[in-house]
């Protein structure tokens, strides 16, 4: 389908252009070009783009009268059938705008529900985007019916008004949501016996977060060799990922990929992806992984932290468990990328990756592994013959920093494990590791 897309900019009196572009971090250019990028990943046609500068929103139709009239007539000379705004619109504006134009109007958030409607794979995906779209459209039934005037009788001998055919529509969309609801509660329970699961097994969770199309997909593909789909596209992938990540010393971790973040994320999908988003608020490590060659990073990586914080990772917690990736330093000038690149090495918590070529991710991989490792304790454990087959469970939790093979067949090994593993392989041997002896 052809698509006009137009990106309504308020302008606040009193306060210049380049003042507000500075406080919400975004040039109109770049709010236009990632409008017509979620046009695209849905297969739209864009025939134009163009910003249009608001003084004073209408309350019928957010657009002034001139503006709308120079739109239909681009819409009539391009011969375009949907208009999309960048913008959350009233039920009543887009009915407006839509008789205006004689043309299909979605807003931002229609537009990402479509988005994500067609990306959904899995039947929690699907579960979670049907729950938004129903609460979306909750407010948006007079514009879906042309029947919506008749009236059902009532019920018992004295009748009565009844039941208008739009009150009837609205109570049979709050029971599918509300049936939703409960199935989505089923998938949360679900979520959790697994995290329960994997804790007895205890591999520590790294989970991949940042902007859409920042490249999370790609770097998880190439730290763990798995197949997942990697388009240079907005929200190229929705449902989350997990694969198991073998650190450099040996040590195993699981590492999610979740859904992209974008700007202005509508309400409705926050509240129903909050099954898919616990993943993260159960990490040990988060890795944010950003568009380095995005001139609007910067804005990018501050929506991204809002939206964790509305998740309840707050920024000192934040501190302790995010590590920013930048990505995409293949993209950026030599002397760019080499100045990024040291700035990364002097930095706390940063490490500067491509994940297209795998420059940096050894780097990534070695941060990763110190910053999981905790307080490590050496010891030193002699294996009898009944304890060989502890060996797999020490190698995949332990650093081996020395193995000795004995006559009578025990194995002595001198290990590096964390407290915690140190005192669950002690519970596994029975008498526990034994001490490293000083040399004095």
């Amino acid at each position: 389908m052809r698509a006009v897309v137009v990106v309504p900019v308020l302008k606040r009196t009193g306060k210049p252009a380049a003042e507000l572009t500075a406080a919400s971090g975004r040039s109109d250019e770049s709010r236009l070009e990632e409008a017509t990028g979620l046009a695209l990943a849905i297969d739209l046609d864009v025939v134009h783009g163009t910003v249009v500068p608001v003084a004073q929103p209408k309350p019928g139709t957010l657009l002034g009268s001139g503006k709308i009239e120079e739109i239909g007539h681009i819409l009539n000379e391009k011969d375009a059938g949907l208009v999309i705004v960048d913008h959350p619109l009233t039920p009543v504006q887009q009915r407006n705008l839509e008789k205006e134009w004689n043309a299909k109007v979605i807003d931002r958030t229609g537009l990402i529900l479509e988005i994500f409607g067609r990306r959904a794979s899995t039947k929690e995906g699907t579960l979670q985007v049907d729950l938004a779209h129903l609460n979306y459209q909750k407010g948006r039934l007079v514009r879906s019916w042309t029947h919506l005037e008749r009236q059902r009788g009532g019920a018992g001998f004295m009748g009565g008004p009844g039941e208008t055919q739009i009150e009837a529509d609205r109570r049979l969309l709050q029971e599918r949501i509300v049936r939703l609801e409960r199935e989505l509660e089923q998938v949360r329970r679900t979520r959790q016996l697994h995290r329960s699961k994997r804790k007895k097994v205890p591999h520590p969770i790294v989970a991949l977060v940042g902007y859409t199309n920042a490249g999370k997909s790609t770097l998880f593909n190439r730290m763990t060799g798995a197949g997942v789909l990697a388009e240079d596209m907005l929200f190229a992938t929705l449902d989350p990922t997990l694969r198991r990540l073998k650190l450099p010393h040996g040590r195993m971790v699981i590492l999610s990929d979740t859904v992209g973040f974008i700007s202005d994320l509508p309400t409705h999908l926050v509240a129903a992806f909050r099954a898919t988003l616990e993943e993260v608020l159960e990490a040990d490590l988060i890795l944010h992984v950003r568009d380095l060659s995005d001139p609007d990073n910067q804005a990018q990586a501050s929506d991204v932290l809002r939206i964790l914080a509305d998740l309840g990772i707050d920024e000192k917690e934040g501190s302790e468990r995010i590590v920013e990736v930048w990505n995409k330093i293949d993209r950026l000038a030599p002397e760019v990328r080499e100045a990024l690149v040291k700035k990364a090495a002097s930095a706390d918590n940063t490490v500067a990756v491509s994940a297209i070529t795998g420059e940096g991710v050894d780097d990534l991989l070695g941060e990763i592994g110190g910053r999981l490792s905790g307080v490590m304790t050496e010891c030193t454990v002699a294996l009898g013959l009944d304890q060989l087959q502890l060996l797999p469970w020490i190698y995949e939790h332990a650093i081996v920093d020395g193995r000795d093979d004995l006559e009578d067949g025990r194995i002595s090994l001198d290990l590096r494990l964390t407290e915690a593993e140190a005192a669950e392989l002690e519970r596994r041997l029975g008498n526990g590791p034994k001490p490293v002896e000083e040399d004095w």
